[in-house]
């Protein structure tokens, strides 16, 4: 993997997980925490879109996926921490 393709997947890892946190009204991780709920998030939301035979392309397409797999994540978590 290009070293161009690494700074990209985590830029649209940290940007995933910053609006996931936006859009589920939460406090955020800080900058590490994002990145890692985006990019765990990207592969989750990856493999959901898999499942259902939705493809997406591109910068777009890859942070539209990631966003949806951190807010999957983000759902997750909290209902096993309420629980």
């Amino acid at each position: 993997m290009a070293t161009q393709s690494i700074i990209l997947f985590l830029c649209i890892g940290i940007l995933a997980g910053w609006l996931a946190g936006k859009i589920m009204k939460g406090g955020g991780f800080g900058v590490l925490g994002d990145l890692v709920v985006g990019v765990v998030g990207a592969f989750l939301g990856g493999w959901v879109f898999g499942l259902l035979g939705i493809a997406t392309y591109g910068v777009v397409g890859s942070l539209v996926t990631a966003v949806v797999g951190a807010l999957l994540l983000l759902y997750l978590i909290r209902l096993v921490k309420s629980a």
